[in-house]
């Protein structure tokens, strides 16, 4: 609103100053002292075509019109009375840039040949008045007058629309670049959120198999049970508590003891830890395992950690663990009998967190029961080139 105030304003102000310095031209060319009436009346009409230019841009033709209708009659009032002065045609000056500026199409070639005719007739009239019949000189003269201006305004109208055009290209990239930065966020709190899940689940699942555990050895009076049970939650509180420091350090971007991230290295540790909470763990490993890109070898890790707590959840003893790794393709296959319990809602969630991690790395997830319908199986298949 302020910048259309102040367009607004200047469009008066070149307006005014055009119809002051071309009327008082008029006034002192000696035109009134030759036929007043007719000179006041091509005065007025100077003015009225001179602040005509403050219109909109929808009029630019017609006041183009306007403004060589009026320099065509001074020259002719000044023929016929033999006036040499020549008349400012500021107004008819400014017409050509805004016709060049604002209109475009047919309208627009058509008002500048009409503004290089009207530049032409006042000159060849000022040369049959001896002031100028130099043909080259006419043709200049009028090229100038009526052509010039009409090529600045296209070409500042042009420029305006191509810095236009390259503003609205950089607001796109900031725009695109803040929707990428969000998308990154949003995928990042996504992954953090998985890892604490994982992290979370899997050893609070342990502590409370364990407490419980315990409780039933004490009730059975079996001090040696209990304290097998007891020490198995205070090793799960301290992985639990590790697993989370790291975590909160990859959060924070510390990363002061050099310890890695988790890996498939680690997967006889996470095993354990799993027999010790209740469940028979059988695992395979088939092929000869290559140097994996750390993030593919942190999700694999954690996907095993899932499924090994969802089977100790809520699947049967045992589970069968394999990992494969075949020429480019890392597969990780996980079956236990089915329990008497239908799965819950933590389990899909936590398959929906699998299916994420492995889509990342362009990997499939399958799962649902074998055809015997005995066991749940899950099978994921990741592109080692894909990381």
């Amino acid at each position: 609103m302020d910048v259309t105030r102040s367009l607004a304003r200047q469009s008066l102000l070149v307006a005014a100053v055009a119809a002051v310095l071309d009327g008082t031209q008029m006034v002192m060319c000696g035109a009134f002292g030759l036929a007043p009436v007719a000179a006041t009346i091509l005065t007025v009409a100077t003015v009225a075509a001179d602040l005509a230019l403050a219109a909109p841009a929808a009029t630019a033709a017609a006041v183009a019109v306007a403004q060589v209708v009026v320099k065509v009659s001074v020259a002719l009032f000044a023929h016929h009375y033999g006036i040499t002065a020549r008349v400012f045609d500021v107004g008819f000056l400014v017409a050509g840039y805004q016709a060049g500026a604002w209109l475009s199409g047919v309208v627009s070639v058509l008002t500048v040949a009409l503004l290089a005719g009207g530049a032409l007739t006042v000159n060849v009239m000022a040369a049959m008045a001896g002031v100028n019949n130099n043909p080259v000189r006419l043709a200049i003269a009028a090229l100038g007058a009526g052509v010039v201006p009409w090529l600045v305004g296209r070409y500042t109208a042009a420029r305006g629309a191509y810095i236009a055009e390259l503003e609205q290209r950089e607001r796109l990239r900031r725009q695109e670049q803040r929707a990428a930065l969000d998308r990154a966020l949003a995928d990042e709190r996504e992954a953090i959120a998985r890892d604490l899940h994982d992290v979370i689940s899997h050893h609070v699942s342990a502590i409370g198999i364990h407490a419980g555990v315990a409780r039933m050895a004490l009730s059975r009076t079996d001090p040696e049970a209990a304290a097998r049970s007891v020490h198995a939650v205070e090793s799960s509180s301290r992985a639990a508590m590790v697993d989370l420091r790291r975590q909160l350090d990859l959060l924070h971007g510390r990363d002061d003891d050099g310890q890695r991230q988790p890996g498939l290295a680690d997967i006889d540790d996470l095993v354990q830890r799993v027999r010790d909470a209740g469940l028979t763990v059988r695992v395979q490993v088939t092929g000869e395992a290559p140097v994996l890109p750390e993030s593919l070898d942190v999700m694999l890790y954690r996907v095993v950690q899932e499924l090994l707590t969802n089977a100790l959840r809520h699947g049967g003893d045992p589970a069968d663990l394999e990992i494969a790794y075949r020429p480019g393709l890392v597969e990780v296959h996980e079956a236990n009998p089915i329990a008497v319990h239908p799965p819950t809602g933590d389990v899909h969630r936590g398959l929906d967190g699998i299916r994420r991690r492995v889509e990342l790395f362009d990997g499939t997830l399958d799962f649902g029961p074998n055809p015997s319908g005995t066991h749940w199986a899950i099978r994921v298949s990741v592109p080692i080139g894909a990381a």
